[in-house]
């Protein structure tokens, strides 16, 4: 029996750009194709806040950044099957950002009225940092910030609270958890490229990616939890690499 099938196990979907270039966008032709394959066949997208809830063949889907194709593509379709779905903001990217512009944005993003237009159609909107920082390799200054100033942000410009956050890059550690608790983050996902089980921490929730290359049978197989055996293997490795990248950081006095 796969991951899917076993008894509170949920797919956690998740998407970058409906529309762009890179290998982690989705044509909008490919989205709308694999949304209605979850139609067809039953499922009952939750948002991510709800992922625990009871339901038929139940299936979170979300999306990063706050790019703005998701307004123009992948929002109709949502909309068009009543699906409920999260997005994660990175707040320093938005278009309109202002003075807390931070970082530098990989596509064209939403702005803060297009984000408004988002939550008031239902999406859920959750937290991805402030400038898509590393947060693994953050000392304890620059990462409360992160969290802080991202969720403040989201707050105070959608008049409503924000309880979970995404890791930008799927980076986390031990330490980056505790802190995203003590900010006051209910929940928060990683990558990990696996089905939720029951059995996962709240504060590492595993997602599966959908990139560029995911075609409709590829799709189907991800939401078992298969065809990840390369990005399991890799994701091993390099947290190896970034856990002894920190601590040399720390030597140095950079982090």
């Amino acid at each position: 029996m796969n991951d899917a099938t076993r008894a509170g196990a949920v797919p956690v979907l998740m998407y970058h750009s409906i529309g762009g270039s890179d290998r982690l966008s989705v044509r909008p032709e490919a989205f709308a194709e694999q949304m209605a394959w979850l139609k067809e066949h039953g499922h009952t997208p939750l948002p991510f806040g709800e992922r625990t809830r009871p339901a038929v063949r139940p299936v979170v889907i979300t999306f990063d950044d706050g790019y703005a194709d998701f307004h123009e593509h992948a929002l109709p379709v949502l909309e068009r099957y009543g699906f409920a779905a999260t997005l994660f903001v990175t707040t320093g990217w938005l278009n309109d950002a202002g003075r807390h512009a931070a970082g530098a944005p990989p596509g064209r993003m939403l702005t803060w009225r297009q984000t408004a237009e988002v939550a008031a159609a239902g999406v859920e909107i959750g937290a991805h940092g402030h400038s898509h920082a590393q947060l693994d390799q953050l000392g304890e200054t620059a990462l409360r910030d992160e969290l802080r100033r991202s969720r403040g942000l989201l707050e105070e410009r959608l008049g409503r609270p924000v309880h979970a956050m995404a890791y930008p890059y799927g980076y986390s550690s031990a330490r980056v958890r505790r802190e995203v608790r003590a900010c006051g983050y209910t929940s928060a996902c990683a990558v990990a490229n696996a089905v939720m089980t029951g059995r996962d921490e709240r504060f590492a929730v595993p997602r599966l990616t959908v990139r560029a290359t995911t075609s409709l049978d590829g799709f189907e197989r991800a939401l078992q939890g298969r065809g990840f055996r390369t990005d399991h293997l890799l994701t091993k490795g390099y947290a190896v690499v970034r856990r002894s990248r920190y601590a040399a950081r720390r030597l140095r006095g950079v982090a």
